[in-house]
């Protein structure tokens, strides 16, 4: 069964869990600009009622909740909040603090486990954020915030616990990785 085109939209914007350029969905998509409107006019019809709304602006646009769960969205929130983090998110923020920056597949691969649930935990929580990766744009590279040293009571990340000695290992393991790479 083939896809409509407004159920391929809300695909795509569920996906990328942030705005997209309109210019680059009716690319994607194979349609004109119009054809764009007209799918966002039938996609934003087809969610009237329910729990996820669009957000459009001239040249971008964002699927969202809508703005009548916020009490429930409230209220799941704290709940999350008020867990332990638990070991996983742990490992996984020694990760983002010790490598200064490090993508989901970095720490994947060393965690031997998937690591989408801590980063989303200590993204909710405030204590990682995306970036754009510099060196490839199609990544996100997870940072500490710095909620997240003070939240471990340090002013910078540098005064953590082995710092130096941990960095320098990762970079010896990372440069003779790369070696076996290209090898």
């Amino acid at each position: 069964m083939a896809l409509t085109t407004p159920a391929l939209l809300e695909a795509v914007l569920f996906s990328a869990g942030e705005s997209v350029p309109k210019e680059k969905l009716a690319t994607l998509l194979g349609i004109s600009d119009s054809e764009l409107t007209d799918t966002i006019a039938v996609l934003a019809t087809a969610l009237n009622g329910h729990g996820l709304t669009l957000v459009e602006t001239a040249t971008e646009l964002e699927i969202r909740t809508a703005p009548e769960t916020a009490h429930i969205l409230s209220s799941f929130k704290e709940a999350e909040l008020a867990r332990d983090i638990g070991k996983a998110s742990l490992e996984t923020l020694a990760m983002v603090l010790y490598r200064g920056g490090v993508t989901r597949s970095e720490i994947d691969w060393v965690r031997g486990v998937n690591s989408a649930a801590a980063l989303r935990t200590l993204t909710l929580r405030g204590l990682v954020e995306k970036t754009e990766d510099p060196h490839d744009k199609r990544k996100i590279r997870y940072q500490a915030t710095i909620e997240a040293l003070a939240h471990l009571g340090v002013e910078k990340k540098e005064s953590l616990p082995r710092y130096t000695e941990f960095s320098t290992s990762l970079d010896d393991l990372e440069d003779s990785l790369a070696q076996t790479d290209t090898i």
